[in-house]
């Protein structure tokens, strides 16, 4: 079992790869674009990673934002997967992401509550998980209890918006909304996305005495006869400008993107493939002559005398690659296209990087405290504290937060659900994943577009023969889920994560459980120093967070302010990773617990 879902897995990162490298070229542009404004060459961004580390362990040390939100989205207006009443969005700091929170006004007819509640999602999740349906919503059942509710999306997840100002939100939230539909249609009819949807098919070759020059806009530029020549030399220009705008990029390492050891592994990859390129031709030799150079200035802190140098190296390369289209050696033929193909793809990789840069303590130091902030402004609560609920990775963020800031969450109570800061002890099938966190593979593929993935894999795992059924059971037990809420979950409620984020997160499953990015802040070891009264769920068939490994997070928290429960009997029914949040059962027997849990501690 282990070895299958081990190989597929493997299988799965080969996938995540090619499917983000057949990305339609307006959404890769567009992303580019995106990655470039926010590379100036300066050290803004590798400082405000390591600012968080110098601030005071406190949650209003974590971050600040404005208590105005850059957009309140009301119905009509709300964009169609939103159930929501209210789409809120608010500023990080030293970020432009703009948080996407969902609001649930709290019933009239419920009795008055004196905190609001926060509700934080799993890792690669979005806001809909919490409310499937009216029947099977947390959400909902929060606010039919009083709570005034709220679902956070952090960057990268639902409807959350990067770089527009507030009058561009609501038409942004409007086509994520529309693209996790059309995903969904496209998914459950068997047909990929139009964006990654090849264009390598019948019909779309050139003529044979034909070539197509990309040019801008992704425009197709065909040119015949004479005027193959007068292209080859716009193409060369295109080229080399490209190809130093690569090594200028590694240069500046990104501008605090890559440490300088991944910079050296990301132009060590992309010399291999020019490499291979030229493999047993005379022109090699030629080529890593000129490999070695580059590396050393690569290493050289830029100026206008390295970038002149840079450039002209990236001439020669390109030059080199004209020589050897025009050899008659068979294993050059068609260099320049594959040449310039090594360039666009490796470019999409770098900024892949970029656009998916951030990890779980950007989550922690930045997203949650941006969020609870924005939520005290607007809910107000007499003592400035609120309640909160975490699924899976939401629960880790809010246990770290107590290890943290110690007394001083500004937390009243928090309620996990199948949460753990150390995985050690556990068989957690997230442990499969471990082989694969390496930074190597990380830079290969820098981010895991799990909705894609799911949705793609969805008919294999719900339909004969069934090849991918144990993907199933990661998810919800037999039995224990409405089948069309299934299929809403898989094709709807994932994101795609960066492989940054995976990085540190594994670090739950080595001695000393989840650290911080810098490897010095064991979260577990901190824990016992909150005073804040917890509630920790299990579900007895949870095999990505195993009963064992939410006891061995509750075990160092002080016994008074923690309570523990396993959901799940041995004859059934039996509790998976999501059943505790929208299991046909939960409503019955998960929902009742955590209200009596937090009326008790909503009062205090």
């Amino acid at each position: 079992m282990a070895t299958t879902i081990r190989s597929d897995i493997r299988s799965a990162m080969h996938m995540a790869t090619s499917t983000f490298l057949s990305l339609s070229p307006k959404v890769l542009n567009s992303s580019r674009a995106a990655a470039r404004s926010a590379l100036p060459f300066s050290s803004s961004i590798s400082s405000s990673f390591t600012a968080a580390t110098t601030t005071s362990l406190s949650l209003r040390g974590f971050s600040s934002t404005n208590s105005v939100s850059d957009a309140v989205l009301k119905a009509p207006e709300l964009p169609s997967i939103c159930t929501a009443d209210e789409l809120h969005y608010v500023s990080v700091s030293s970020s432009d992401w703009k948080l996407a929170l969902w609001r649930y006004h709290p019933s009239p007819q419920a009795p008055q509550r004196n905190h609001p509640l926060l509700l934080l999602s799993g890792v690669g999740t979005n806001a809909i998980g919490y409310d499937l349906s009216p029947e099977a919503s947390y959400a909902r059942y929060m606010s039919s209890q009083g709570f005034d509710t709220w679902i956070l999306e952090v960057r990268g997840a639902g409807l959350s918006v990067q770089g527009v100002n507030s009058k561009e939100i609501k038409q942004s939230a409007n086509k994520i909304s529309e693209q996790m539909e059309a995903a969904s249609r496209s998914a459950t009819n068997g047909a990929l996305p139009v964006g990654l949807q090849s264009t390598n098919g019948p019909g779309a070759m050139a003529e044979p005495d034909t070539f197509s020059v990309k040019g801008k806009e992704s425009e197709n530029v065909v040119v015949k006869g004479d005027m193959m020549r007068i292209a080859t030399v716009w193409d060369e220009s295109r080229l080399v400008m490209k190809l130093t705008e690569t090594f200028m990029r590694l240069s500046e390492r990104l501008s605090g993107f890559l440490s300088e050891g991944q910079s050296k592994i990301m132009f060590a990859k992309l010399s291999d493939q020019i490499s291979k390129l030229l493999a047993d031709s005379p022109f090699s030799e030629r080529f890593n002559e000129i490999r070695e150079k580059l590396s050393s200035l690569l290493e050289t802190r830029q100026n206008s005398s390295i970038a002149s140098q840079i450039r002209d190296l990236s001439q020669r390369i390109v030059n080199i690659i004209e020589e050897g289209q025009r050899s008659v050696s068979p294993p050059l033929f068609d260099l320049q296209e594959r040449f310039a193909s090594t360039i666009e793809d490796f470019q999409k990789q770098l900024d892949l990087i970029v656009k998916y840069d951030w990890d779980f303590d950007n989550y922690l130091e930045e997203d949650v405290p941006a969020a609870m902030e924005y939520i005290r402004s607007k809910s107000r609560p007499k003592d400035g504290k609120l309640l909160a609920i975490g699924h899976s990775m939401g629960g880790i963020l809010l246990y770290a937060t107590l290890s943290r800031c110690g007394r001083d969450s500004r937390l009243a109570a928090i309620v996990t659900l199948a949460s753990s800061l150390d995985y050690t002890s556990s068989e957690s099938t997230l442990k499969l994943l471990l082989p694969l966190a390496d930074p190597a593979q990380a830079l290969s593929v820098p981010v895991v577009p799990l909705g894609a993935l799911l949705a793609a894999a969805y008919p294999l795992s719900s339909r004969p023969p069934y090849v991918l059924s144990w993907l199933n059971d990661l998810i919800s037990a037999e039995d224990m889920m409405h089948p069309e809420l299934f299929e809403k979950l898989v094709m709807n409620n994932f994101c795609t994560i960066p492989a940054k984020l995976l990085l540190q997160l594994t670090t739950a499953f080595r001695e000393g459980g989840l650290h911080d990015r810098s490897g010095t802040f064991s979260y577990k070891d901190h824990i016992h120093k909150s005073n804040i009264p917890i509630l920790a769920l299990a579900g007895d068939r949870d095999l990505i967070c195993p009963p064992e490994a939410v006891l061995d997070t509750v075990k160092l928290i002080p016994e008074h302010l923690v309570t523990y429960k396993v959901f799940g009997e041995p004859g059934g029914p039996h509790y998976a990773h999501y059943d505790l949040v929208g299991g046909r059962l939960a409503v019955e027997q998960v929902y009742p617990r955590v209200i009596q849990f937090l009326a008790r501690h909503d009062s205090t």
